[in-house]
């Protein structure tokens, strides 16, 4: 039987290398001087000084580790703090911190729709939020990405008929880079009636007025039902969020989702940088124009040289390759020409777009961006 399993393990892996889909894990050492242009600390708060001080200061304060679950002893009073200062930027009046963006997602998805329900879902969702989905026993239902013409159309189907009706969306998608309409969406809620999830990960920090995300910046602060976002990313922490409207809401994660419950909670140090971040957030606000103008210059500049990438001023920009092989060996030649990108290939996105994605960060500069092009160029493609 073992030997069976073993003989499984083999040949999957084997179909995965061959179609260019094998992932393999390198360490990256402290000395690497390249630019880092896959990571997602957008406003390079991770080396932080104020961010590594309060790090530090909650390191001898509270030591490495929560050292049990939420329910247990794990919850302190900075993470009380973190979660009073998350729902106040976002516009909400309650929140709840967790240890991941995948915890979380799984965790409202897989508790709040029920069988009976339908979900209807944008195709290019996180993995982490289908599965949520998958595991919760409602009906799912997806749409082409952003159509939100689609998206009514499937409302109007639904209504009328038992169960919830569930809409889940992101603000800036992972891989793209690009947003739905959130204003029409807050206009489809008022009308339908739909409990609207919104993940905010990848918009927390760049987006909006005060950096809080795209519902800010869009002009519908706090209009989604539930909103999940992240630590881990502009605000160069570890972690992640849940906020919501209704305190029955973090009530039912707290009692029954596992993702919560079984956990050993949130290390105090990444609560206390996550607090310091958020801080600097705001002080950084003014800055914020510039960096949307940093993230056309770069669309410009790629355009120009003859590379199709989309609009936009979010920090993520796709170059779609198409087939996975190559997608490995243009982030092979970025690495080597001193630029760290990553190779994204199915299943994370869809069968013939797999791509190089650049990820930005605030202080990049116009030599970066010259010298970036230069290379791409000079692979030849």
């Amino acid at each position: 039987m073992k030997d069976r399993v073993d003989q499984r393990l083999r040949e999957a892996l084997a179909a995965r290398e061959d179609a260019g889909l094998l992932r393999k894990i390198t360490a990256r050492p402290s000395t690497d001087s390249r630019t880092n242009l896959a990571g997602n600390d957008y406003l390079d708060l991770a080396h932080d000084p104020a961010v590594l001080i309060a790090a530090a200061e909650a390191l001898h304060t509270w030591g490495a580790s929560a050292s049990a679950s939420a329910l247990v002893t794990g919850y302190t009073e900075l993470h009380a703090k973190l979660e009073e200062t998350l729902a106040a930027w976002h516009g909400y009046p309650h929140a709840l911190v967790m240890n991941s963006g995948y915890a979380a997602n799984g965790a409202v998805l897989g508790q709040l729709p029920k069988p009976g329900d339908v979900v209807l879902a944008d195709r290019l969702i996180h993995a982490s939020m289908v599965n949520g989905i998958l595991s919760s026993g409602a009906r799912l239902r997806r749409f082409a990405h952003n159509d939100l013409d689609a998206l009514e159309l499937m409302l109007v189907e639904e209504s009328g008929r038992d169960g919830a009706v569930f809409v889940v969306t992101e603000s800036i998608y992972s891989m793209d880079g690009d947003a739905p309409d959130l204003s029409r969406l807050t206009a489809l809620r008022a009308r339908h009636g739909f409990v609207w999830i919104l993940d905010e990960a990848h918009a927390t920090g760049w987006h909006g007025l005060s950096g809080s995300g795209l519902q800010e910046e869009q002009g519908c602060r706090a209009a989604a039902d539930v909103v999940v976002g992240t630590l881990g990313k502009a605000l160069g922490s570890q972690g992640a969020y849940v906020l919501c409207h209704n305190p029955d809401i973090r009530e039912t994660l707290v009692n029954l989702a596992g993702e919560f419950v079984y956990s050993t909670h949130l290390a105090p140090p990444a609560v206390a940088a996550a607090l310091a971040a958020i801080s600097r957030t705001h002080d950084l606000s003014v800055d914020r124009p510039r960096w949307h103008n940093l993230s056309r210059e770069w669309r410009e500049g790629l355009s120009e040289a003859g590379f199709s990438v989309p609009s936009g001023h979010s920090p993520i920009i796709p170059i779609v390759m198409g087939d996975a092989v190559r997608a490995l060996k243009v982030a092979e030649g970025l690495r080597a020409s001193g630029f760290l990108v990553a190779a994204i290939r199915p299943p994370t996105v869809p069968d013939g777009t797999a791509r190089v994605r650049i990820s930005l960060h605030r202080n990049l500069t116009e030599n970066t961006r010259a010298g970036f092009i230069a290379a791409l160029k000079g692979l030849n493609l």
